[in-house]
């Protein structure tokens, strides 16, 4: 498989990649249960109420049973009333969902292939940058025609990453911390040679 190289190389160079890492077929349904588990796993679930039992107050009868032409009440802290406990009272939990390695790594490779397919991916050669200056990354970003996209790097680098972290459509991260909510957040990924490298040796 071959991709787009738009830096560091003559115009409409391409850089050949492994196909089985970005020439898989497209796996909607792996693609998609990766995704909705990777966001249920960042939900806090700290949600907490209180049922009646645990709402301060309403030991006592507020008032007799009879007689006084109001209805039955025996507790102030029923549900019914403002100030009540919540008759299904929400506990704390997690929502996390199990998806193992195989099916977290095949879905990875599932959403570069179609990135390839779709010319969405491009290689460069490096991305380095000589100050940590947003109007440096934005003026290379504008040459290589580029506004909202994700930025993919072999290492962590400083300068990149002060650089992006005031653009609202640009991203950083490096292949360690790849992952699949920011593939499909961004219609562009724009990554090293050696970040292709890096992918083809931990997906293969």
């Amino acid at each position: 498989m071959k991709l787009k190289l738009i830096n560091g190389g003559a115009a409409g160079s391409e850089i050949d990649v492994s196909d089985a890492t970005f020439g898989r077929e497209f796996n909607e349904p792996l693609v998609h249960q990766v995704l909705i588990a990777y966001a249920a796993a960042g939900r806090a679930g700290t949600k907490a109420q209180k049922t009646r039992a645990e709402v301060r107050g309403g030991g006592r009868k507020p008032w007799r049973q009879k007689g006084t032409g109001s209805a039955r009440a025996g507790s102030i802290r029923s549900p019914l009333w403002i100030g009540g406990g919540r008759a299904f009272a929400a506990r704390p939990r997690s929502f996390e969902q199990k998806v193992n390695r195989k099916m977290y790594r095949g879905a990875i490779r599932s959403m570069l292939s179609e990135l390839a397919r779709q010319q969405r991916l491009l290689a460069t050669g490096s991305l380095e940058l000589e100050a940590p200056k947003t109007r440096m990354l934005v003026g290379r970003l504008a040459e290589l025609g580029l506004d909202s996209v994700l930025i993919l790097t072999e290492a962590y680098d400083e300068k990149l990453q002060l650089a992006a972290r005031n653009l609202a459509d640009v991203d950083v991260r490096t292949v360690a911390n790849l992952d699949p909510v920011s593939l499909a957040r961004y219609p562009k990924v724009l990554a090293t040679v050696a970040a292709l490298r890096l992918l083809e040796e931990r997906l293969a």
